[in-house]
């Protein structure tokens, strides 16, 4: 497959040839070059060959499970992955996000639901150390309409949306401020080295990597992500909606549980545990902050 320089690669995992056909136009239409594999062995062999930006990965694979790919690559790739599955038991979806998936989908879906899940998913691409890419706005995700006008954008959830209407060409998509305004709110910018200090916490925001007591964590983009946003304003409380918003870029209240499980991957990290954790805690009946510096 031809690609242009700095083109965002995807892999689609999946059985079903007519699935993978569908996926694959969808994402085309997004910008993507696109790899496709029916099986879980083929997945890995795409994955570290093509080293992609986003995997979308069926659950229901004939050799190896999807969760048991996303296990394994997630010792290689920090790709984004998006599951993609029949399944109705709402286990399988929290299994699949505990071990490093960062969406979920269930089937049957349109492709405007996978242009809208993508979109929210790559706002937040950012350059890594292992492959640097350019910023991306979510209008870069679009599809245009007829005639090469501005890019559709109905399709997307309501706060995106409104971004991606109001951002002229050049401009960078920010936080509503709904996500940005809040009781206690205290917002600390990276110092000059792009870096974020809460005590023995280091948050390498350029880099995109964390570490704890000078042990480098090895956090998905998500967590790091969400551990971002929570350093750079210790003392504000964040809601659910607020860091849905936030990072993932979706005001869906259905998906609430991204959050809930991703803080409780990124505090089993941290270390964190019992009613008084040191670094991420829950403001009962609101949402999370983080915990006072320790003296």
């Amino acid at each position: 497959m031809l690609e242009s320089p700095g083109q965002l690669r995807a892999v689609v995992v999946d059985d079903d040839g007519d699935v993978r056909l569908l996926i694959r136009r969808t994402l085309e239409m997004q910008g993507f070059a696109v790899f496709e594999a029916s099986s879980g062995a083929e997945a890995m062999l795409n994955i570290q060959e093509h080293r992609p930006d986003l995997v979308t990965l069926e659950l229901n694979l004939p050799d190896l499970d999807g969760v048991e790919v996303c296990r394994r690559m997630r010792k290689f790739s920090d790709a984004y992955v998006v599951m993609i599955t029949a399944r109705a038991d709402e286990v399988d979806e929290l299994i699949g996000l505990e071990i490093g998936a960062d969406d979920f989908i269930r089937k049957p879906f349109s492709p405007r639901s996978v242009q809208a899940r993508v979109t929210a998913v790559m706002r937040r691409h950012r350059p890594t150390p292992q492959r640097p890419t350019p910023r991306r706005r979510a209008t870069d995700f679009m599809v245009a309409a007829p005639g090469g006008s501005a890019p559709e954008t109905h399709h997307l959830p309501g706060a995106l949306r409104r971004r991606a209407d109001d951002a002229s060409p050049g401009m960078s998509i920010h936080p509503s401020p709904e996500s940005t305004s809040a009781a206690g709110t205290d917002v600390r910018h990276a110092d000059a080295n792009g870096v974020v200090r809460h005590g023995p916490l280091v948050v390498e925001v350029q880099s995109r990597a964390a570490s704890l007591d000078g042990v480098e964590l090895e956090l998905t983009r998500t967590e790091f992500d969400l551990l971002e946003t929570l350093a750079r304003a210790p003392r504000r409380v964040w809601t659910r909606k607020a860091l849905l918003t936030h990072v993932w870029g979706t005001e869906w209240p259905r998906d609430e549980h991204l959050v809930e499980v991703h803080i409780g991957n990124l505090r089993k990290k941290l270390g964190d545990k019992g009613r008084e954790p040191r670094f991420i805690r829950t403001v009962r009946g609101v949402g999370y902050r983080m915990a006072p510096v320790e003296g």
